[in-house]
């Protein structure tokens, strides 16, 4: 089962989704799939923080900046959970960890087709991403086209979920109910 949960930054989509996989866990082995690249003390902090929000949690954490599929070969064979923290920051690992920008279709095609393999392997994946297109803003055609394959991205999962929920002012408002409706 997929479970993709969206909101703007810090609408509190981070300490839900934990809550969120923690509830559903069961006696099942929990995994927090990291993406964020630490390049700078705003970056480190937020890990930090990340960290504190679910230390006791019982999450054992990989960290999986790019090649998001991968994540399985640092799983032990069971029935498996995991929280994904976030498309966000996997989009831009994907999209600009080489010389040139890789395009908005092959990083979109990409991350959606590991998402979809990585689900098999588990029971439950949980997906943090963010709202793009809030602001109202126009960018340069570099972070614009950024922008655009996290749309396409959040679109397809959305559309592969079996639940949607958004967090806004850390209230979780569900759009897609586990039932398809």
């Amino acid at each position: 089962m997929i479970t993709l949960i969206i909101g703007g930054s810090g609408s509190g989509k981070s300490s839900y989704a934990e809550s969120y996989l923690v509830s559903v866990s069961e006696n099942k082995k929990k995994y927090y799939i990291a993406t964020m690249q630490i390049q700078d003390a705003e970056c480190e902090k937020k890990v930090e923080r990340h960290k504190i929000l679910r230390s006791g949690k019982g999450f054992s954490t990989i960290e999986q900046p790019v090649d998001i599929y991968k994540a399985t070969e640092k799983m032990e064979k069971s029935d498996n959970i995991a929280l994904l923290e976030c498309i966000s920051n996997l989009t831009s690992n994907e999209m600009f960890s080489g010389e040139r920008p890789v395009s908005e279709e092959a990083v979109t095609r990409k991350i959606v087709n590991e998402i979809e393999k990585l689900s098999k392997e588990l029971s439950d994946l949980v997906i943090v991403s963010n709202n793009v297109f809030e602001d109202g803003k126009l960018y340069d055609s570099t972070t614009m086209a950024y922008i655009r394959a996290m749309g396409q991205i959040n679109e397809k999962l959305a559309s592969m979920a079996d639940q949607v929920v958004e967090v806004v002012v850390g209230i979780p408002i569900v759009i897609k109910e586990r039932n398809g409706k």
